[in-house]
């Protein structure tokens, strides 16, 4: 096992925090926009949340490799943990739509959490290799056959997610770093990007026109809806901004996590590592910038020059951490962001859960008769936590920083005992 990066713990805990911040804020109608994502193009701090998640599964395919000899074993192990992924983030679409005999209110939500646990004990558990692959294999079937079966609770489940395309990204990416040398990594980063805008450029949209892109009207929300109708992001329902053609060019910003994971581990000296990073890190964000010119940022079309933009900005925070952290020694501040950084998944997929399950806990709407019950969570936050700020966007806010540290003590307890929960 190569050693692990504690900046790269850090930089995960900080996408971590970051992410339960931004996702969890007590109203969206009152948010600091710095945590909003951008309307459509653009780039704000939010918008760079997910490509962080995916260079550093890039960067840490690379420390996790201990040999690039793929054999029957390994790759087993690969598509065990992309299914186990792709799994979790499927059944968050799943857990909402569950129902059987007829049930409501309390007994249908434990039923949602019994079936919730056999999941987790199926995708999270360590137990025999070989019984984790076919019991992936199944659980992954079992899902597809619900969704695409005829059964009507699911006939609208969303397939893509950011699990999803996390898993498909690691796929991708594992199998390249088994396969092939950084050089040719390079090249095909580079040709997935120049295929994307091409794609998205010059092929004209199919009932609509001209290549555009607009929301709703391009190549990637066309091809959306061709394939998966009925399947997708329940704001949009016609496309999805984790779709399948803009899943393309996410692999060239787990690519970028390759390299930068060859570049630590390569035998050069910290300062020449640190120094190379740090100017691969500024090219890659002023050519992202110049790519806007014709190709906007944009996190929902996950465009080519959002790509460059996100991966440098990452590699940026990565360096600063790396030198501070790796070169110059300076660790003892660290100790809370690994907490929240050596058991991402847990927070992913609980993260989803939670809420999901105190929204379906109903007690009485108070002093008000035309309203007969409220989610639990949104009883708490417009009853006893917004009254005491005069500001809403700062209620909202510190229900999102409640929410964090609600987490930190879970994390916390087990990085305590020791518990790292790897899918």
């Amino acid at each position: 096992m190569k050693p692990r990066l504690i900046s790269l713990d850090v930089l995960r805990g900080l996408t971590i925090i970051l992410m339960t911040i931004v996702n969890n804020p007590g109203d969206w109608g009152h948010v600091y926009s710095p945590l909003l994502h951008v309307e459509w193009h653009g780039c704000t701090p939010t918008d760079l949340v997910f490509p962080t998640f995916l260079f550093i599964v890039g960067v840490s395919v690379v420390l996790a490799t201990p040999s690039k000899n793929l054999t029957v074993h390994s790759l087993q192990k690969i598509i065990t943990r992309t299914l186990r992924i792709f799994c979790l983030g499927l059944f968050l679409s799943f857990f909402s739509k569950i129902n059987a005999f007829g049930l409501e209110g309390l007994p249908l939500l434990s039923l949602r959490l019994v079936i919730t646990a056999i999941v987790v004990v199926a995708l999270f558990r360590d137990y025999d290799r070989k019984l984790q692959f076919y019991v992936s294999v199944i659980v992954f079937l079992t899902m597809m056959i619900l969704a695409f079966g005829g059964f009507k609770d699911y006939e609208t489940v969303r397939i893509p997610g950011v699990l999803q395309r996390i898993a498909i990204v690691y796929f991708i990416v594992s199998l390249l770093y088994h396969k092939t040398t950084w050089k040719t990594q390079a090249i095909i980063g580079i040709v997935v990007l120049l295929a994307y805008w091409a794609f998205m450029t010059l092929i004209p949209v199919p009932g609509i026109g001209a290549p555009n892109f607009e929301k709703g009207t391009n190549l990637a929300a066309w091809l959306d809806h061709y394939l998966l109708p009925g399947h997708l992001w329940a704001t949009s329902k016609t496309w999805d901004p984790e779709g399948i053609l803009s899943t393309l060019p996410a692999i060239g910003t787990g690519i970028a996590g390759l390299l930068v994971g060859t570049l630590l581990t390569n035998s050069f000296s910290k300062d020449k590592k640190a120094l190379y990073l740090f100017i691969a890190a500024l090219s890659a964000i002023v050519a992202g910038q110049l790519w806007n010119i014709v190709f906007p940022i944009n996190k929902a079309l996950w465009t080519s020059s959002y790509v460059l933009y996100a991966a440098g900005i990452a590699s940026l925070c990565l360096v600063v951490l790396y030198y501070v952290i790796d070169v110059l020694g300076i660790s003892g501040w660290t100790k809370f962001f690994v907490i929240f950084g050596v058991n991402p998944m847990v927070v992913f997929f609980f993260s989803g859960i939670i809420p999901r399950m105190l929204s379906s806990i109903k007690v009485a709407y108070p002093n008000n008769s035309a309203h007969e019950s409220i989610g639990l969570q949104a009883y708490f936050y417009e009853f006893q936590l917004s009254p005491l700020f005069s500001n809403p966007i700062n209620a909202s806010l510190a229900y999102a920083l409640i929410y964090l540290t609600l987490w930190f003590v879970i994390l916390y307890i087990l990085y305590r005992n020791k518990l790292v929960f790897k899918v």
